[in-house]
């Protein structure tokens, strides 16, 4: 089973609630940015990322707007269910940008990033926290090669609409990745939608999914 979950911001207590929601040896958790746990690069932090990958299910994450994206970059690119995946331990992975995973049998598009409003964690990541034109352009071939279509999205950020659904601050200060995922659920046949960034746990009908500290059953 896949199961999906928001922000995390380096708590590992969060892993308790994952077990709570009755996740299995050999399922999947999905974590949809602000992984939060490598800042550093610290001996510290690498145990717990070993730890992390040491779990009976993988762990997969969309990078976020808050963290070290320098350091996570620096990681291994490796084949990853059907794309390319950065691994940071056993079975711990950075989803790409853009990338579109088939993981039991379904197909996951995932895109990460969006702006903090943190104006420290801002300045000190602003070369990370948008996509590039290239990473756009390349998602979206890989989706038209889909047939612009998958089964789930996952995200850190939101599209307008779903912004402007839950009547966040954020929706007058939209950018070009709002602007993309926007077209994305106009132009994209999907399932479900699930994101993270705006520490809500609330389900907008009749797809989309805004999550925090829920854990959530992809079906």
């Amino acid at each position: 089973m896949i199961y999906i979950t928001g922000d995390m911001h380096g708590d590992f207590s969060r892993f308790h609630d994952v077990k709570k929601a009755h996740i299995k040896k050999g399922d999947t958790l999905i974590i949809c940015g602000d992984f939060g746990f490598l800042w550093e690069g610290s001996k510290k932090e690498e145990a717990t990322l070993k730890k992390i990958g040491k779990l009976p299910y993988q762990v997969l994450f969309v990078d976020g707007s808050h963290e070290n994206h320098k350091l996570l970059l620096s990681y291994p690119e490796t084949d990853f269910a059907g794309d390319r995946a950065r691994n940071l331990s056993g079975s711990l992975y950075l989803l790409r940008r853009g990338g579109i995973y088939t993981i039991e049998e379904k197909t996951i598009f995932a895109f990460g990033g969006g702006v903090s409003t943190d104006e420290n964690a801002s300045r000190n990541n602003e070369d990370y926290l948008l996509p590039s034109a290239e990473e756009i352009e390349r998602a979206s071939h890989l989706l038209a090669e889909h047939g612009d279509k998958v089964d789930f999205i996952v995200t850190h950020d939101a599209p307008v609409r779903l912004q402007r659904s839950v009547d966040l601050e954020d929706a007058d200060h939209l950018d070009h990745l709002h602007t993309f995922l926007e077209e994305v659920s106009k132009t994209i046949t999907f399932k479900q939608w699930y994101c993270g960034k705006y520490h809500l746990n609330r389900k907008i009908p009749p797809r989309y999914h805004m999550l925090f500290t829920d854990v959530v059953k992809v079906e």
